[in-house]
């Protein structure tokens, strides 16, 4: 039976005193990842590939007082949100300036009225206009609400870790999170409930 390779622990210390194959061990096991990151908030492979050789120059030039505060896997995570947030601004000003007046507050949309999708068939909820309203809706999302969102929900870390990566508190993350998805449900049930009325009027 064959074994899936297992990454191996990448020593701080050679990576501090500028150990080439510790480096280039750092740059196999996080590429992938950092390149979905990357590509998710950015939403272009050119600029992903730039954020992520931008993080790994920057990373060089900061690992010799790098401080172990943080695992090596969000500090890179840090590096390169900051990257990709960087292009976006640049691409879309209004989308850091126009943002929520309060992305942190508990409070949730008054007369929010959410629609039962349970009528919908699964090749509705899965169809490629449905996945693509989905991408839509995500990048609609006042960043501040997407970043959490796409850390957290898409590329799966943790509730930690994305904190961490972000440099919010865990709190933080949590009440954006919520208005996230609570943005995100209710953009999709008016347009489920769209989708329901066509169908019903066609039976």
């Amino acid at each position: 039976m064959n074994q899936q390779p297992v990454n191996q622990p990448i020593s701080i210390d050679a990576l501090r005193s500028g150990d080439r194959s510790a480096f280039a061990s750092l740059v196999d096991q996080f590429s992938d990842q950092i390149f979905r990151i990357a590509l998710k908030f950015t939403g272009d492979a050119s600029d992903a590939e730039d954020v992520l050789q931008e993080t790994f120059i920057k990373a060089m030039r900061a690992l010799p007082s790098f401080e172990g505060r943080s695992s090596l896997s969000t500090w890179l995570y840090r590096i390169a949100v900051n990257e990709a947030l960087m292009i976006l601004r640049k691409r879309k000003p209004e989308m850091v300036s126009g943002e929520e007046k309060d992305p942190d507050s508990d409070d949730h949309p008054n007369g929010l009225v959410l629609k039962d999708w349970c009528c919908l068939p699964e090749d509705e909820l899965l169809s490629s206009e449905s996945k693509l309203y989905l991408q839509n809706a995500v990048d609609r999302l006042p960043l501040t609400l997407r970043s959490v969102f796409l850390l957290r929900d898409i590329q799966g870390l943790s509730i930690r870790e994305t904190a961490e990566t972000l440099g919010l508190t865990e709190t933080t993350v949590k009440t954006r999170l919520l208005r996230a998805r609570l943005n995100l449900r209710e953009t999709l049930s008016v347009y489920f409930s769209e989708r329901l009325e066509e169908r019903s009027t066609h039976v």
